[in-house]
């Protein structure tokens, strides 16, 4: 059988995304800082779209119905203003001096320049940004570059030590290739490393490290502490990590109390001098909802109305617009315009009901958790709030996505609540993640250097106070991902505190 081409017509059904769908889908997931900046930029863009704050919704829907006046009728005050003139214009009609009228403008340059070349450009004569004046932050990299360019003085070595700063991390270490960098200036490494010999004095003193030990060393030489036994630490920094005083004393040849005081030496440097200049924004978190005790014992949960963006729909504004256009590219603009602001309204209100909706089921399964505290934590999935409030598994994980919730136990994250479970081995009900790393981390608080408690025993006392079942690997895994060290570790750590 031959192959042909053909054309048929077909009907079939499919599920769809339409863009604004789409949008209204991210809006769910958008913090309360990301949404307010979108808002902001749709409000921009969106001449139907103004802010409803200090209007209740009384108070805006007869705004929304009032007609709206000519524009005959009404005159421009900034067109008026730029016709009063100059000052002694003015003057000159009141028959009286300008000192008279504005004793402010008693310079006569001032006096005879137009009113609104007086005000700045401004018309009404607002004062400028204080933000214009503040002074701009001083950067590392710039603050270092004014050091190197009192340090040297041949062209060669500055550009040297240009490119040294450029390729500093946030904590002032320098990890670039020194081989690399040569070729790439055309010169030699030691001509590299004499340069770096130079600009490691600059300040802060443990800028241009290529590791710790050498950042920690050039903090001790500027307080001239670094003598060969400090250098000798310095080398096994290893062994002070893992707290294996004994094998470091050994190795550099000083006593336990020579090394504790040199540890406490190392404790007042710091293992990060270009942190000083790390000038990122620092943002407080602010609960996206509040849960509290009613007055019938039980919660209340409400959405925080100080970060819901409230916004209108100015459709006076549009229906006398669009009546007087006649251009149809400015008519479809205008419908656009509509379309969207309807869909913003819309979307802001569905994503608060969303979010309300998912707080209530939350914290209706963790009852227990607000009533007695973390080990009552139930292990909860997205699956399960999901089929219970009737939504997509992945509609939920957008709405817990960057929210934060308000207790009387304290500021949550929305997914601190969903946990994995861990199988009773009593047949009881299951113990969530979060609530055993609790138990785990209370277990290790409350050893004494005499018993240090291995994975194995803490895995056994889980399983006999609460009959929680767990293997030992897995007691690892949730020790180290609480920065917790083992138990060789931790008892060189006790030891070495009792010491």
């Amino acid at each position: 059988m031959a192959l042909t081409p053909r054309l048929d017509v077909r009907q079939t059904q499919s599920l769809t995304l339409t863009p604004q769908l789409m949008a209204s889908i991210r809006l769910l997931q958008l913090s309360h800082l990301e949404l307010s900046a979108f808002v902001d930029a749709e409000l921009l863009r969106n001449p139907l779209l103004e802010h409803a704050e200090g209007v209740d919704a009384e108070a805006a829907g007869e705004r929304e119905h009032e007609p709206l006046p000519d524009s005959s009728d009404t005159v421009d005050v900034v067109d008026h203003a730029r016709q009063l003139g100059s000052a002694q214009s003015i003057a000159d009609g009141l028959d009286t001096s300008v000192a008279d009228v504005f004793p402010e403008q008693d310079d006569s340059r001032q006096s005879s320049a137009p009113w609104s070349e007086r005000t700045g450009g401004d018309t009404f004569g607002d004062a400028p940004d204080i933000d214009q004046y503040v002074a701009a932050q001083t950067t590392l990299a710039s603050y270092l570059a004014e050091q190197v360019a009192l340090m040297l003085k041949v062209p060669r070595e500055r550009l040297i030590g240009r490119c040294l700063i450029d390729n500093l991390d946030e904590r002032g270490y320098l990890l670039a290739d020194l081989g690399l960098m040569a070729e790439q200036l055309g010169t030699t490494v030691a001509a590299i490393e004499a340069v770096l010999a130079k600009i490691q004095a600059c300040d802060p003193v443990g800028v241009f490290a290529r590791s710790l030990a050498e950042c920690l060393s050039l903090q001790l030489r500027e307080r001239n502490r670094l003598d060969p036994m400090m250098a000798a630490l310095l080398a096994n920094l290893d062994l002070v990590a893992v707290h294996d005083l004994v094998a470091l004393s050994k190795r550099i040849g000083a006593t336990r109390e020579d090394i504790a005081d040199m540890l406490a030496e190392l404790r007042a440097l710091d293992p990060r001098p270009g942190r000083a200049f790390d000038f990122a924004p620092v943002q407080a978190i602010v609960p996206d909802v509040h849960v509290r005790r009613a007055n019938d014992l039980s919660w209340q949960i409400e959405l925080n109305a100080d970060i819901l963006p409230r916004v209108l729909v100015n459709r006076t504004y549009y229906a006398s617009v669009v009546g007087k256009t006649r251009d149809s590219a400015e008519k479809t603009f205008l419908v656009d315009c509509l379309n969207t602001a309807n869909w913003l309204t819309r979307s802001l209100d569905q994503r608060a009901q969303t979010i309300l909706k998912v707080a209530t089921e939350i914290v209706r399964q963790q009852d227990s958790f607000l009533n007695h505290g973390i080990t009552h934590l139930r292990p909860m999935t997205l699956k399960t709030v999901a089929a219970e409030i009737g939504m997509h598994e992945s509609t939920v994980s957008r709405v817990t996505a960057n929210k934060y919730i308000a207790t009387p136990r304290g500021l949550f994250e929305m997914k601190y609540f969903f946990t994995t479970a861990l199988t009773s081995a009593s047949g009881g009900e299951d113990h969530s993640a979060e609530a055993v790393r609790h138990r785990i981390r209370q277990l290790v608080d409350t050893e004494t250097p005499s018993a240090i408690l291995s994975d194995d025993a803490i895995a056994a006392i889980l399983k006999r106070e609460q009959g929680i079942d767990i293997a030992r690997r897995t007691v690892a895994k949730y020790r180290e991902g609480m920065n917790i060290g083992s138990s060789v570790v931790r008892r060189r750590q006790k030891n070495a505190q009792m010491a």
